[in-house]
């Protein structure tokens, strides 16, 4: 089953986009371009959710979280719906991407590469 691309999530996707937080525009300005071998969109509507980032080709989606995403049964809900679909969901901590930007992209490339050909 795929996930309608356009919903009414569309309009808060825009927003989003326009609201970046410092460490999304940090991590898109190295997932941008195929600067990792592949396409991504961010802020892309999915269904009734709103991915930060999303690469089809390999169904991959990528969450920047703060604090307060800490324990959330959503967060746990909505990666359990990517999954239903065929995405994998990789979360990382804003700290992450400010403190470890080296160590997310060698993450996000590694699970680019296992999931080839999917």
């Amino acid at each position: 089953m795929a996930y309608e691309r356009r919903s009414p999530s569309t309009t808060v996707a825009r927003k989003l986009r326009r609201e970046m937080t410092p460490e999304e525009v940090m991590l898109w300005q190295n997932l941008r371009g195929k600067r990792m071998g592949v396409s991504f969109r961010r802020q892309e509507p999915m269904g009734r959710y709103v991915a930060d980032f999303v690469c089809y080709e390999r169904k991959l989606v990528i969450e920047l979280d703060g604090s307060q995403h800490l324990h959330r049964a959503e967060d746990r809900e909505r990666d359990a719906d990517m999954l239903e679909h065929g995405f994998l969901t990789l979360r990382f901590w804003n700290n992450d991407v400010r403190t470890n930007l080296s160590g997310v992209l060698e993450r996000i490339q590694t699970t680019l590469e296992s999931r080839k050909g999917l």
